[in-house]
């Protein structure tokens, strides 16, 4: 994989591999990149399949991190790796009777299961239904319901929260499996190559979102196989991701900006993306940043708010890019920031 960009072979359509090098050369030329720049819009496209696995996992960076979790320990998981063991899950979800158009509510926090249960349903087809564990009974069942879920992935310590709930679901557990719940780990198939059962429309359904339901009931949002792995090249453009980066999103799991800034964005570019596999804690956070040569970092304001309230310059970290996302961030924020850091 190189960040050296081919010129682009005649007229669109262009292919993915294309866009994204054009994106990588023109990073620090706005004007250029936008004029330059052409869509991909291919009739057939899976992203973990075709990108993930086909250029990064069998590429010569397929040894490399694509994902450290940090928490009390670290969990690192090479391209290579990830690739092979969301292969085993894809294997292991069809035997239980996953197929393309099955929908499955994924339910887990920051572990390495969550990344490897998202590329195994992009391999099979399954529509993914992110969800934040802190969800309740009631949050939950309103969720199998419109989301019309076949299967469920979850730690098993919440279990409970499903009680009574959609009895005809079947149900995985991460960790301990209680009764009437299959074990993740007992899904892994020993096959590790997975073979589609045809080919996936870029057109497709990949990723069903509920909104956050500020001011209404929760809506769906459905996310197909090019609107999200497609779309978000101008992500990684816009963060300023680059092949070999470390990339921090401080962002939960379950909301859409998860997938954006800790999937779909850094493995575009061929990043390692970092993940707290903890509670946030401002100093803890800026060591990470030190300990880890992060290059990028994106955060809402409400962290930035946070993390200004320490001496910055007491962190001496390797970042070239940083970001916020959510909302407005406040100028004195920036101007902390650039104290700290410029």
């Amino acid at each position: 994989m190189s960040s050296v960009a081919q010129p682009l072979t005649g007229p669109p359509p262009v292919t993915f591999r294309q866009a994204r090098d054009l994106l990588l050369l023109m990073r620090d030329d706005y004007f250029a990149a936008k004029t330059a720049f052409v869509w991909p819009r291919p009739k057939r496209f899976n992203w973990a399949l075709d990108w993930f696995d086909g250029e990064l996992a069998d590429g010569q960076h397929g040894r490399q991190a694509a994902l450290k979790v940090v928490g009390e320990t670290i969990e690192t998981r090479s391209f290579s790796e990830l690739a092979e063991q969301s292969s085993r899950l894809a294997n292991g979800l069809r035997s239980i009777g996953a197929k393309r158009g099955d929908r499955l509510l994924m339910m887990l926090g920051t572990t390495p299961e969550l990344w490897v249960t998202m590329l195994a349903a992009m391999k099979l087809g399954v529509v993914l239904i992110p969800a934040m564990p802190q969800l309740g009974p009631a949050d939950i069942a309103d969720r199998l319901e419109r989301g019309a879920a076949k299967f469920i992935v979850a730690h098993g310590a919440d279990a409970p929260k499903f009680l009574g709930l959609a009895p005809e679901v079947t149900r995985v557990a991460v960790g301990d499996a209680p009764g009437g719940w299959c074990a993740f780990a007992a899904l892994m198939s020993p096959n590790a190559r997975f073979q589609p059962d045809g080919p996936t429309l870029a057109d497709d359904p990949m990723l069903l979102y509920f909104t956050s339901g500020t001011t209404a009931r929760p809506k769906l949002v459905l996310h197909t196989h090019a609107s999200y792995p497609i779309g978000h090249l101008s992500t990684m453009f816009g963060l300023g991701l680059r092949p070999g980066d470390a990339h921090l999103n401080i962002s939960s799991p379950g909301w859409a900006k998860h997938a954006w800034s800790s999937v779909f964005a850094p493995w575009n570019a061929g990043a390692t993306v970092l993940a707290l596999g903890r509670r946030f804690e401002p100093c803890a956070a800026l060591d990470i940043l030190v300990e880890h040569s992060v290059t990028v970092f994106c955060a809402p304001p409400t962290v930035w708010r946070m993390l200004i309230q320490e001496d910055l310059r007491r962190w001496p970290v390797s970042l070239r890019e940083v970001n916020s996302a959510g909302e407005p961030l406040n100028p004195e924020v920036i101007d902390a920031v650039r104290r700290g850091w410029v």
